[in-house]
């Protein structure tokens, strides 16, 4: 089990949901999973990729998105910019929780992957009434850096190239089918790790050395809760 690491608290964090429809966004945010892939797969401009990077990693300005999930979850999204480098953070938070779950962290930790397929796919579609990053190819991508699952299925490929196409690139083109398969090969931290489901915890395993799935998740929470976290992170 993961906790928080980091304390955003004193930290100059803004709301980020305005970026996701900004020109450059998704080329910016996934660089670090595209390398060899230029913004144009993306439908965007190299000028535009280059300034949301900028803005993206920002020392004076750390963006933030907030996925909502069913049950009162959410996972968070935190950049966290130095002076030399940015990271990313994701955590599965809950209001009853004292402190967070970490999903995955790209510092020096290396911290994930943090999903399976299937608990993603569960995450696509919003909570009715939620607020935050509620568009379901949105959050789809959102969460892709946290993903890392070597047996995906062929419908993985296909969510992950409407989700593109929705978010402006190029329809029905070889780059966006590229471009999905590369995305589906995981974070190059972490990568694409073997998973199982544990009938007996209800949750599922990553064999994955730096996942923080190696133990069920949520294994210290309350029956109820368990059971609350173990809905939302079932395909429906």
């Amino acid at each position: 089990m993961v906790m928080a690491r980091h304390s955003y608290a004193s930290a100059p964090v803004v709301d980020g949901h305005s970026l996701l429809d900004e020109p450059g966004f998704w080329p910016a945010y996934l660089a670090d999973l595209t390398e060899g892939f230029g913004p144009e797969v993306f439908g965007s401009d190299a000028g535009d990729a280059d300034a949301m990077l900028d803005r993206l990693h920002a020392p004076s300005e750390w963006p933030m998105f907030t996925v909502p999930l069913a049950g009162g979850f959410t996972i968070v999204v935190h950049s966290n910019s130095g002076e030399e480098f940015t990271t990313r953070d994701y955590f599965l938070t809950h209001p009853d929780w004292s402190q967070d779950l970490v999903l995955a962290g790209d510092d020096q930790d290396r911290i994930g992957p943090g999903l399976c397929w299937p608990e993603l796919a569960a995450l696509i579609e919003a909570p009715p009434g939620a607020a935050g990053v509620t568009d379901p190819h949105a959050r789809l991508l959102l969460l892709l850096p946290v993903l890392g699952d070597a047996a995906v299925p062929a419908e993985a490929m296909t969510a992950v190239a409407r989700a593109l196409v929705a978010q402006g690139a190029p329809e029905a083109s070889e780059g966006s089918e590229a471009l999905a398969r590369r995305l589906l090969q995981g974070h190059p931290m972490w990568g694409a790790e073997e998973w199982w489901f544990d009938e007996d915890e209800r949750s599922w395993i990553c064999e994955g050395d730096h996942s923080p799935r190696k133990v069920p998740l949520g294994d210290h929470l309350p029956p109820h809760q368990r059971a609350a976290l173990e809905a939302c992170l079932t395909p429906h």
